[in-house]
């Protein structure tokens, strides 16, 4: 199990830990197209956070010309460049699946007011 666990640890990339379900994050994504690299900026919500150590993943949704669009992706890929957080959300549960059945101003998540001291 140690074994595991320290093989785990040296391929672990990315440290998201600040972004939350509920968020709306832009993740820059590397894309490759021939010998090209570039990235492209899927932007969406946080519904879903899942598994842990290499194996989490997170899904962002986000509503493409009416349609409803989601990615699943492993937190530790190499293929994410970065994770913006635009703005933080506040909700009371875990996974906003929910989300899934709702269109227009109730499909909003309110944004969570964080208080500076």
């Amino acid at each position: 199990m140690d074994l595991v666990r320290a093989v785990e640890q040296s391929n672990l990339r990315n440290n998201y830990t600040e972004v939350d379900i509920g968020d709306y994050v832009k993740v820059h994504l590397k894309i490759k197209e021939g010998n090209r690299e570039r990235i492209q900026i899927f932007e969406g919500y946080v519904i879903a956070r899942k598994g842990g150590g290499l194996t989490e993943t997170m899904t962002v949704r986000r509503v493409s010309y009416g349609v409803g669009v989601e990615r699943i992706l492993p937190v530790h890929s190499p293929k994410i460049d970065r994770i913006e957080i635009v703005r933080k959300g506040k909700v009371r549960r875990a996974k906003l699946y929910y989300l899934r059945d709702r269109v227009g101003k109730s499909a909003k998540i309110t944004e969570k007011l964080i208080r500076k001291s």
